[in-house]
């Protein structure tokens, strides 16, 4: 069980910091479940998780501040592999981020930013990549404690070295 002050991500929606733990009553007061309230920085979100439910979500603590550039970095120079149906590209993009795992988000996140630039995205592409962008930037936020800016400045130079080795 995490507590208040932890460091998590909600997979789909990024990291965040544990602000407060609630207990709710349900069936008329017969279980007591616990729920973290989590703050999301990028995008300001603030999210109820049960926490009986979250390791089956796959929500973990962040990437640890030594790792999570070189986890980015890493990825940025795999092979890119992108199903050419725009569906079938869709359903496994979205199955990556479910993971939760940031070397899954940077992968969908390189691979559709590449794609972009040589057609248009549909609208629901747009969606993924903006997800996966911003589970990205909570992560480096909150494991290297800087200010959003520095996030981005931070990926979209490591996806300048990816394109530059793949062009």
């Amino acid at each position: 069980m995490f507590c208040v002050g932890d460091k998590i991500v909600y997979p789909m929606y990024g990291a965040g910091i544990i602000e407060d733990l609630e207990h709710k009553s349900i069936d008329g007061g017969l279980t007591n479940n616990v729920y973290y309230v989590l703050n999301i920085p990028v995008g300001n979100l603030k999210i109820m998780l049960s926490a009986n439910k979250a390791v089956g979500l796959g929500v973990r603590e962040i990437s640890h501040e030594d790792e999570v550039v070189d986890i980015i970095e890493s990825i940025m120079s795999e092979p890119i592999d992108m199903p050419e149906n725009w569906n079938e590209r869709y359903k496994l993009n979205m199955e990556k981020i479910k993971t939760g795992r940031l070397s899954e988000a940077a992968l969908v996140f390189r691979n559709l930013m590449i794609r972009e630039q040589k057609r248009v995205l549909s609208s629901a592409e747009k969606k993924v990549l903006t997800s996966a962008k911003q589970v990205i930037l909570s992560e480096l936020i909150l494991s290297l404690n800087i200010e959003k800016s520095e996030a981005e400045a931070i990926l979209m130079r490591t996806l300048e070295k990816s394109v530059f080795a793949v062009n």
